[in-house]
């Protein structure tokens, strides 16, 4: 079924959008950044693949995306950051003015939400080879990568 041009207009639009709330995220440090990220390559893949690629290929918000869309994976600083950020919104809940039955919802909801973050398995590096005749003796490189 094409996609009509509101609709790429629209997808465009919620990449764009999910993009700058991201870029915000990475300066404050109670907004989130991946998850904004991973919907704007999503709908940047429907709308304009050429911003999907070029945040795909962005120094800071690029790899660990490939990361996750290549393995469904998390990097370790990140788990560590999203479990600091869960448990402290769980110690300001305890001791926020919200009806206890609502309290213990979101603290259940947060605290398997960092479990399943914490079981999350961490990115595999790939290694990287120059055309350098020593990067490639295998005296240099390390066991695992000899297997390649």
């Amino acid at each position: 079924m094409p996609r009509t041009t509101v609709t790429r207009t629209a997808y465009r639009l919620l990449a764009m959008v999910s993009f700058a709330l991201g870029v915000i995220g990475a300066f404050l440090p109670l907004m989130p950044t991946t998850c904004f990220m991973l919907v704007a390559v999503w709908a940047a893949s429907k709308g304009s693949p050429r911003f999907a690629a070029w945040i795909r290929r962005h120094p800071r918000f690029g790899p660990p995306l490939q990361a996750w869309e290549r393995e469904r994976a998390i990097p370790r600083h990140a788990k560590r950051l999203a479990v600091l950020m869960l448990a402290l919104s769980i110690g300001v809940l305890v001791f926020s003015p919200v009806p206890l039955g609502i309290k213990l919802v979101v603290i259940v909801s947060l605290a398997c939400l960092g479990a399943w973050i914490v079981t999350r398995p961490e990115p595999r590096t790939f290694p990287t080879f120059t055309l350098s005749s020593q990067a490639l003796s295998p005296r240099v490189m390390h066991s695992n990568h000899r297997r390649l």
